[in-house]
Order: C-alpha cells, then sequence, then structure tokens
C-alpha cells in the first residue's frame, strides 16, 4: 500500500460529519493534518479526536480566508500534498419560493469554495508534479429531486469541475476525484433530525474509507469518481 506518512493534508468542512470523519482516517495514516471550518471549537474537538492537527478556522466563502489557510499551512505545515474538499450545506426548497440570498450562500460555499481551494494548492502540486485534490460531492449530484434544485445544481457543478479539473491536471501528475455519497448520517440530513432510518444510513467513516482508498492508489492510475450507497435504503 502507498503510504502517506507525514504527507500534508488539508481538510476543510474538518468541524463535524464527513469531513471529520476522513480528517481522522487521514490522521490514523500518518498524514499532517490542517483542519478548516468555520468553528474553531468543532475544529479543536476534531483535533483531540486525531491527537495532533493544526486548527485554521476559515470559511471557504471568502477568498482571503481562504488563501489565507493555504499562505499559513505553507508557513507552518509546508506545501499540501492532499487536499480534500468537504465543506458543504443544504439549504432546501421548491424554485418557486426559493431566496436569492439562499441561493447565493450554496453556490459559494459548495462550488466557488472548491474552486478558491483548487487555485490555491495547484500552482505547488504542479511544480512538484504530485498531489490529491478530493471533492465531496452528492448523489444529489446525480439523481436530481423535488425541492433539491438548487443544492444539486450546485453538486452537479462539482462533478463537472472535478471531471474537467482531473482531465487538466493530470499530465502534471496531480489527481483529482469525486466522491458521490448517498443519504449519510450526520447533522446535515434531515433523517439523522428524526432519527427515522439512521441504523441504514451510511456513516462518514465510510466516507473516509474511500479516501483511503483514493490517496493509497499506486502513481500510475487513479480513481476519478466514486459513488457509494448504503447497503439498504434508508
Amino acid at each position: 500500500m502507498v503510504s502517506i506518512e507525514k504527507q500534508v493534508a488539508v481538510v476543510t468542512g474538518a468541524g463535524r460529519g464527513i469531513g471529520r470523519g476522513i480528517a481522522i482516517e487521514l490522521g490514523k495514516m500518518g498524514a499532517r493534518l490542517v483542519l478548516a471550518a468555520r468553528g474553531r471549537s468543532e475544529l479543536e474537538e476534531t483535533a483531540r479526536m486525531i491527537g495532533s492537527a493544526s486548527v485554521i478556522p476559515t470559511d471557504v466563502r471568502n477568498r482571503t480566508e481562504v488563501e489565507r489557510l493555504f499562505e499559513q499551512t505553507a508557513v507552518t505545515v509546508g506545501p499540501v500534498d492532499i487536499l480534500v474538499n468537504a465543506a458543504g450545506l443544504g439549504i432546501f426548497g421548491s424554485v418557486a419560493d426559493f431566496k436569492d440570498e439562499d441561493f447565493q450562500t450554496l453556490v459559494e460555499t459548495n462550488l466557488r469554495g472548491i474552486f478558491f481551494a483548487c487555485q490555491y494548492v495547484l500552482p505547488s502540486m504542479i511544480e512538484r508534479k504530485t498531489g490529491h485534490i478530493i471533492n465531496i460531492a452528492s448523489m444529489a449530484g446525480k439523481v436530481g429531486a423535488a425541492n433539491r434544485a438548487v443544492y444539486s445544481a450546485t453538486k452537479y457543478g462539482v462533478m463537472g469541475f472535478t471531471e474537467s479539473l482531473a482531465d487538466e491536471v493530470r499530465e502534471h501528475g496531480v489527481r483529482a476525484a469525486v466522491i458521490c455519497p448517498g443519504s449519510t448520517d450526520t447533522s446535515f440530513s434531515p433523517q439523522s433530525k428524526t432519527g427515522k432510518g439512521r441504523e441504514r444510513m451510511l456513516q462518514p467513516a465510510d466516507v473516509a474509507h474511500v479516501v483511503r482508498m483514493i490517496v493509497t492508489q499506486e502513481p500510475n492510475s487513479f480513481i476519478s469518481e466514486i459513488t457509494l450507497r448504503p447497503t439498504r435504503k434508508p
């Protein structure tokens, strides 16, 4: 198995849910973790679970904060080897009633934030001819559903962005992948709030296992897309 011991990994959305699960898994594999999300207290809790990690509160919607995240990482930890864009937000509702500000929030968080992060890590990765970028999308980026039009549009955008990015950077030794999880047991999910069907949902650790597969892939190939579903429908 390819080792990522001592590699620098930045995980956005690491304060809870899927991002936290991925950060914990990468920590177990020996990566040097930099955790980013808006809430410091949640990030510090994740860091305690890992044992050792840098915490840099960041709102991925803000280009200045994202720039600061990667500048500080480069100075204090080192150049980024692994970027996991797990920061995400869900706002649901009918198209007829959807608010402009909610539309903007979803696009800026779920799609534009990924764009910002990739822009800041790519020059170093291309120069060093190595690196992994892993973007967390959703089954909503493959299958639309009522009252999820805007959310789905952002996740479809992540799919298209990642596919194009992967083709753009593969010749430089940089690998980009997208993961599309089905219903996952996080605070983000309506089922988690009601408790109904939670035992049938994916766990953050399931998504983290997929990340482990991607970052330990031999260098002559790369996994570009993985769709992950629970064994039983929630």
